[in-house]
């Protein structure tokens, strides 16, 4: 349910859209919370007016009561600038914490098997 739930709904199959839409009809909390991820989802895209409308979006999660999500809001609010930023800005660290992930997979590949020099040759070679 959680896949289909953060997957956009013209991304899904015909038959888990229909049973998505069973599940969530049934069950106000369910659709409730279908619109949240479905809103917030849209402001991962960076845009400048992101930052108002995470607000807005806090504030409409916090009048359903959906516990989980109140602990989720409480996050962004203790990071709010950060969260902004990150929701408005196009910058981001995804190339460095790529290249950081490639490392350790070859590291840990290579674990016990030779020293630093093959570890060097490994990862300037890919």
């Amino acid at each position: 349910l959680k896949g289909m739930l953060c997957t956009a709904p013209d991304q899904l199959k015909d038959k888990d859209r229909e049973l998505l839409t069973a599940l969530t009809e049934s069950c106000p909390e369910m659709t409730a919370l279908t619109g949240h991820i479905r809103t917030f989802a849209d402001l991962l895209k960076p845009a400048a007016h992101n930052g108002p409308h995470l607000d807005q979006w806090i504030s409409a999660a916090r009048e359903d009561d959906l516990p989980h999500l109140h602990a989720f809001t409480r996050g962004l609010e203790r990071d709010h600038d950060a969260v902004v930023n990150g929701l408005t800005l196009p910058f981001h660290n995804g190339g460095t914490e790529g290249v950081n992930t490639k490392t350790k997979l070859i590291k840990r590949q290579m674990y016990g098997r030779a020293g630093f020099h093959l570890l060097r040759h490994r990862i300037l070679l890919n």
